[in-house]
């Protein structure tokens, strides 16, 4: 008989609805597969009384992972290369862009993302091997660019931690990106990077109304808790933003100049906002849930996601991708950089501090070469 977490997933396929503690509220097919699922009642009743199951556990999987780093060359993103310990994140956002992924390894960017967990223990050493190489160039290297590195597995695996010791021997800058107060966990390190230039923190807002962010984000921190991180970062010296993604039409982008003012009033200096991105599977899984915890609303939701997209759910042309495009999504960015000029978070854009050659020890270290960086934004949709 299989156990209680592939029998919850078979059956969230065939019967989708919330699950405690969980975002997503189905476990679609992966998408590489030659067949699919599909409900079939018997008149029995008895798939009817399998879905009345437990609260889905998490699976922690070992990867043995072959590089640290991924690296990208995509215009619209600020960084070139990015570290991720974890595969899935238990956080469950539902309009997660990196659920796609999930299906690379054979399992569903539906519940399979927030319950099968991979994690790379060999990670740290990898990079430490990477960074020695001849030739490397040391650039910011981004920290949760797929999936939150404080999500709540971390608190005992401890990757992330080790991956940054790892780039603070080296004197190598990086930029994270959270949802997570977890972060403050390493504020001894991030301490020290920062007193040489070689760290930003962003901390994800999504919403500051703690009912919401429970239904679209249901075991990150709370708003007031990243509020309250933010606020920790910037008294420690560490420089500090926001972003405030995704913004959902017609669901909370309302408060995206309260959310702004908020952090800010905290200490954030820089701050960043994307709109929402439904590629692949997301598509799906969201209008479940839009459906499913907003009925009077998900039409109206999603309507004015196609306002935004040309028509379509979602429009991956570089540049267009993280802010849309139309009268609304024109709107949604006039706002920010109003927001952004009244409170004096930096021009729209991305963190324009500076990083040189001289930021970094001796030995050991890369060998930089050229003077200095743009601290980077954030891949989009987190």
């Amino acid at each position: 008989m299989p156990d209680g977490s592939t029998l919850g997933s078979a059956v969230s396929a065939l019967f989708p609805g919330p699950r405690k503690g969980r975002g997503a509220v189905s476990n679609p097919a992966v998408r590489f597969e030659s067949t699919a699922r599909e409900a079939f009642d018997d008149g029995w009743g008895s798939l009817a009384d399998l879905a009345e199951l437990p609260p889905l556990p998490t699976t922690l999987l070992r990867e043995a992972a072959k590089s640290a780093m991924a690296w990208n060359d995509s215009p619209d993103i600020g960084f070139d290369r990015s570290i991720n310990p974890y595969r899935g994140c238990e956080h469950g956002c539902v309009y997660c862009y990196a659920r796609p992924s999930h299906a690379y390894v054979g399992y569903s960017p539906g519940l399979d993302f927030e319950t099968k967990l991979l994690f790379k223990p060999d990670l740290p050493a990898l990079l430490e091997k990477e960074l020695r190489r001849p030739g490397y160039v040391a650039k910011p290297v981004a920290l949760g660019a797929n999936t939150d590195p404080y999500q709540p597995i971390e608190r005992t695996l401890l990757l992330t931690r080790q991956v940054l010791e790892v780039l603070e021997r080296f004197g190598h800058p990086v930029t994270i990106v959270t949802k997570s107060a977890g972060v403050l966990r390493d504020l001894d390190i991030l301490t020290r990077l920062a007193r040489r230039n070689l760290v930003h923190v962003c901390l994800s807002v999504t919403t500051l109304d703690a009912g919401l962010a429970r239904r679209m984000e249901p075991r990150a921190a709370t708003p007031a808790r990243r509020v309250a991180a933010i606020r920790a970062l910037a008294a420690a010296g560490v420089p500090a933003g926001v972003l405030a993604a995704p913004m959902i039409p017609g669901l909370n982008d309302a408060e995206l100049e309260r959310i702004l003012a908020t952090c800010a009033e905290a200490g954030a200096t820089r701050a960043g906002y994307v709109l929402l991105r439904l590629p692949l599977e997301i598509r799906e899984l969201f209008e479940e849930w839009a459906q499913a915890h907003f009925p009077d609303r998900a039409a109206r939701i999603l309507a004015l996601v196609r306002e935004t997209r040309g028509g379509a759910t979602y429009d991956s042309r570089f540049g267009a991708r993280q802010t849309g495009t139309g009268p609304y999504a024109d709107m949604l960015a006039a706002r920010f950089r109003l927001a952004v000029g009244r409170l004096g978070l930096g021009a729209p854009g991305w963190c324009p501090r500076r990083w040189t050659a001289a930021n970094s020890p001796r030995r050991p270290r890369p060998r930089p070469r050229g003077g200095s960086w743009n601290c980077c934004r954030p891949s989009p949709g987190r």
